[in-house]
């Protein structure tokens, strides 16, 4: 198909890329506003960051750190100080893998998983927030493109669910 982007037209700030992190960005700061004026949870100081990794946990299946790194783009040591925080905070529990001791599972406490629906709800007012004016199918449009970049970025990865 061609490329999309030349030498003489390319504005890098109206990239894709720069919109891209440009609104992520954006919708993490927001976040972060919701989470620090909700009166439920502004009580632990819960960043956008940290709902991340509390989504991340919230199936019913337990992770480990290096696989939450994989999945949110984090360095090991930024995701361990988040971790710890999210310990501290009694939101999450690291258990060792009683089939390989070197190995940690993370889980959320009894009190993360009361917490996620209200960070969850906050979260989704953002995205909403975010994409007043766009019709539903605009929407599921932009999630789809989005996602076709995303099996551009792993191509292997991409044919290997198909």
């Amino acid at each position: 198909m061609g490329d999309i982007y030349d030498s003489a037209s390319y504005q890098p700030r109206k990239s894709v890329g720069s919109l891209l992190s440009r609104v992520r960005v954006a919708m993490l700061a927001a976040l972060d506003e919701e989470l620090a004026a909700d009166r439920r949870l502004a009580p632990l100081e819960l960043s956008a960051a940290q709902f991340i990794v509390i989504a991340s946990l919230a199936g019913d299946e337990r992770k480990s750190a290096s696989e939450l790194c994989k999945g949110i783009s984090y360095d090991a040591g930024a995701m361990t100080r988040m971790l710890d925080r999210l310990e501290g905070k009694g939101l999450i529990r690291r258990t060792r893998s009683p089939a390989d001791r070197r190995l940690v599972h993370l889980e959320l406490t009894d009190e993360g998983r009361a917490a996620y629906p209200r960070m969850r709800e906050l979260s989704l007012a953002v995205a909403n927030r975010f994409l007043r004016g766009f019709t539903k199918a605009e929407a599921r449009q932009l999630e789809g493109l989005l996602g076709r970049m995303l099996e551009n970025a792993h191509p292997d990865a991409a044919r290997a669910s198909a």
